[in-house]
């Protein structure tokens, strides 16, 4: 009976002795690594990989992450004057005015209304005043795809938020709208 007090009291004391460490620290690592990895510096040298470097190279035709997409065109009024006379939508045949409603019901509508014609709910609550309505505008192509990717006056760039492809499908359904 002493031996199995003995051993219980052995035990508590053993409980009592590990649960008053510091649970915020690690006492055991079992792998080490996992817990404090080797860093290396963006464009620092790494003898891992083939090129030296501890940063890839992206693949060919593929841009990084955050990178700026190819536009020909600067955003000034130069550009934006050179973009309405010489940018034509690419995407003629593979138009699809469904997905073009869509994509302006969700980045447009709230300004420019349904129709176009500048009374999104933004401005019917004063938000935002004077959204032009597509009818009274000499609108082509390059000028509304220059207007969405870079913004003009009020109206801030949507380029972040829409892909080259999205951003042609809109400017066919702003003409769909001017022309109904």
């Amino acid at each position: 009976m002493k031996k199995v007090i003995k051993n219980i009291v052995l035990l508590a004391m053993v409980v009592v002795f590990t649960s008053c460490s510091d649970k915020r620290t690690r006492s055991v690592q079992y792998m080490p690594d996992m817990y404090v990895p080797v860093s290396y510096e963006t464009y620092g040298e790494n003898a891992m990989y083939e090129n030296g470097m501890a940063s890839r190279i992206p693949a060919e035709g593929t841009l990084a992450r955050g990178a700026e997409f190819p536009y020909d065109y600067e955003n000034t009024q130069e550009g934006y004057e050179l973009a309405k006379a010489n940018l034509k939508n690419p995407l003629d045949s593979l138009i699809d005015p469904k997905r073009g409603k869509a994509l302006y019901g969700i980045y447009c509508t709230s300004c420019h209304g349904d129709k176009g014609a500048g009374q999104g709910e933004l401005v019917k609550r004063e938000k935002f005043l004077g959204v032009p309505n597509y009818k009274d505008r000499d609108l082509t192509d390059g000028n509304i795809y220059h207007v969405i990717m870079y913004g003009k006056n009020l109206m801030g760039s949507h380029s972040s938020q829409l892909t080259e492809e999205e951003r042609w499908q809109i400017v066919a359904h702003v003409h769909e709208l001017r022309n109904n």
